[in-house]
């Protein structure tokens, strides 16, 4: 069974770097994307950007230019490098898989193809 543990979220001032890590235990066999989201108090979960099998990726419009995911293959893990932070990124940020084969696209907004959620990490931006 497929799970996923999130971790590098943290405290950072605007302007600041953080990268997250998204780490799979089991068998990824199957899950043909993974993406990021992030849910911020008393708002909507949102697509943040997502890397198929192939490696290719998907953003939000927003985040374009400042994060960047990429993976690991052989060490199960996704990572999303988040720069020029600012105070609206703060959220709590998940990684999820989906098993929806879309070839070399993936979605960040359609939540209901992901199917395999971590727990959470938690990103504040202030000064």
């Amino acid at each position: 069974q497929l799970q996923f543990v999130e971790s590098g979220g943290g405290l950072v001032q605007p302007g600041g770097s953080l990268r997250l890590s998204c780490a799979a235990s089991g068998s990824t066999q199957g899950y043909y994307s993974i993406a990021w989201f992030r849910q911020a108090p008393g708002k909507e979960r949102e697509g943040v950007s997502c890397i198929t099998s192939g490696g290719s990726t998907n953003y939000a419009d927003s985040m374009k230019g400042r994060f960047t995911i990429s993976r690991d293959n052989a060490k199960g893990t996704v990572y999303l490098q988040m720069n020029s932070l600012k105070p609206e990124d703060t959220a709590v940020y998940y990684c999820a898989a989906s098993q929806f084969d879309s070839g070399s696209y993936c979605y960040i907004d359609i939540k209901g193809l992901y199917v395999v959620w971590g727990q959470g990490t938690q990103v504040t931006v202030s000064s």
